[in-house]
Order: structure tokens, then C-alpha cells, then sequence
């Protein structure tokens, strides 16, 4: 009997769009080597591995490359699997023990709640060579424990920049996330998009760690606790955002199965 993987198209009900992440709900513990492998042959953004703990599961995060300590679709994904699969009942909490702490997700009516800490973000002089990168200029840069925080002056700007990827990696951070204002849409508080290559990801679709960036980041300027954003990939995604200004984000989003598998010879 093999693995059994789930593929999810997270923050999103349609599939095809959001943004995909591979689930391995696991019965025993497996070893790092062997789950990173697994993430290159999946060669999604994220793959997800789950093992049972007490009252809740131990969560891990791997890209094609590396490890991250943090990943919102993927944690959206898994919470989905773990209620569409029968691992969880529909008025059960998701807790998942993370090395970004404990993660809860619950699930309410056709949407999935995160409580995620929240990610602040400083003013920094950006190198000069940023810019180049993103092939855009920026009206402001912060950073934070995920990369560089650059505002732009418009949506335009946000949907139609192309960055020169092996620029970005030259940098020293070389993460970024890119937002503005929506004006097109006034059902849309605020547009973004986040380029890793620093983690093996050009563009990811549609980023709930990103989010908790975002969140503080426009609730200062904004003046409000609740917004609906958008990320802007190809693929597109949407993120309810509910931020208060204390240590916790809560984002919102859907997800739907697209395809379900086993591993074998693995």
C-alpha cells in the first residue's frame, strides 16, 4: 500500500486557479530527506506532511528546494484534506503544531479561517539594484522576516511588472512582495504579488504568509481592521484578511481538490 497525496488549489473554488499544494497525511513520521524528495518529484510550491500529534497534527513545509518555516496555502490545503478526507469532523478545530508555533484553522460555513502571527514590517534603504530587479519603481520599501515590502503607485504596476529573476537572486534578500491600492475593482481593498527565488519559486500564485505582512502593513494606512485582497498571479487568488492590530492575522480563503493519488515505490 503507498502514500495516498492530495493536490489542493488553495484560496481559491475553482480549480486550476488559486494556489496549488500537494498533502501527504502520513501515519508514521518520516525522515526529512525522503519528504523533500517528495516535494521535488511533486514540484509544486508547497507539499505539506502532517503526522498525528495529541490533539492535533504535526505540520511541515517543503518547496522543490527547501524547508520554509511558514506557509499559508499549504496550511489552508491541509486543513481542507483533513476535513474533506474524514480525518477531522466539520465542527473540529485544525491545530497544527509548526516551527512558526501552534497554527489553527476552523471551518466555517464554504470558508476556512487561519490564525497565523502576525509579520511587521520596518522601513529599510533598499539597494539600488532592487528596482533594476523589479523593472518598476517603488513609492516605498520595508522589510520584514520574509523579504522586502515594496509599494507600488498603482494596480498597473503590480499586474504588469516582469522582474528579472536572476537579478532578484543576486540580491541580499531576494524575497519580495509587491502591492498597491486596487482601482479597478472596488470589491478589492488592496492587489499584491510575491516573487522567492531565494526559495526556488519565481512567482507564487497566491501566498497567506505574504498576508500576514500585508495586513499590518495596510491597516496602518487604510485605517481599517478588514480587508478582501487580491494576489494577482496568473492564476489568481483571493485572501479574507481580519487584522485588529494585536499579534495574530486571521485569513480567510477557500480551496477544492483536483487531484488525488498514490506514492509508490517511495
Amino acid at each position: 500500500m503507498g502514500q495516498t497525496i492530495t493536490q489542493v488549489d488553495a484560496f481559491t473554488n475553482t480549480p486550476f486557479a488559486g494556489n496549488p499544494a500537494a498533502v501527504c497525511v502520513l501515519a508514521t513520521p518520516q525522515e526529512e530527506r525522503w519528504m523533500q524528495n517528495v516535494a521535488q518529484e511533486m514540484n509544486l510550491s508547497e507539499t505539506a506532511f502532517l503526522v498525528r500529534q495529541d490533539d492535533g497534527f504535526n505540520l511541515r513545509w517543503f518547496t522543490p528546494t527547501v524547508e520554509v518555516p511558514l506557509c499559508g496555502h499549504a496550511t489552508l490545503a491541509s486543513a481542507y484534506v483533513l476535513w474533506s478526507e474524514g480525518h477531522l469532523s466539520p465542527d473540529e478545530v485544525a491545530r497544527f503544531y509548526t516551527k512558526s508555533g501552534v497554527l489553527i484553522a476552523k471551518l466555517q460555513g464554504e470558508w476556512i479561517e487561519l490564525d497565523f502571527p502576525v509579520n511587521h514590517s520596518q522601513a529599510t534603504i533598499a539597494p539600488p539594484e532592487l528596482n533594476a530587479a523589479l523593472g518598476v519603481p517603488s513609492k516605498s520599501v520595508l522589510q520584514n522576516s520574509l523579504g522586502y515590502l515594496v509599494e507600488l503607485e498603482s494596480e498597473d504596476l503590480v499586474r504588469q511588472m516582469q522582474p528579472n529573476f536572476q537579478l532578484l537572486k543576486t540580491l541580499p534578500v531576494s524575497d519580495v512582495i509587491v502591492t498597491s491600492i486596487t482601482q479597478s475593482d472596488p470589491n478589492y481593498d488592496f492587489i499584491s504579488r510575491f516573487f522567492a527565488p531565494g526559495v526556488g519559486i519565481d512567482e507564487d500564485p497566491v501566498t497567506g504568509a505574504a498576508h500576514c505582512c500585508l495586513a499590518a502593513f495596510w491597516r496602518d494606512r487604510l485605517h481599517k481592521d478588514e480587508f478582501l485582497a487580491y494576489q494577482a498571479s496568473s492564476r489568481g487568488g483571493v485572501v479574507k484578511v481580519y487584522y485588529d492590530g494585536g499579534d495574530r492575522v486571521f485569513l480567510g480563503g477557500q480551496a477544492v481538490t483536483v487531484m488525488r493519488g498514490e506514492l509508490i515505490n517511495a
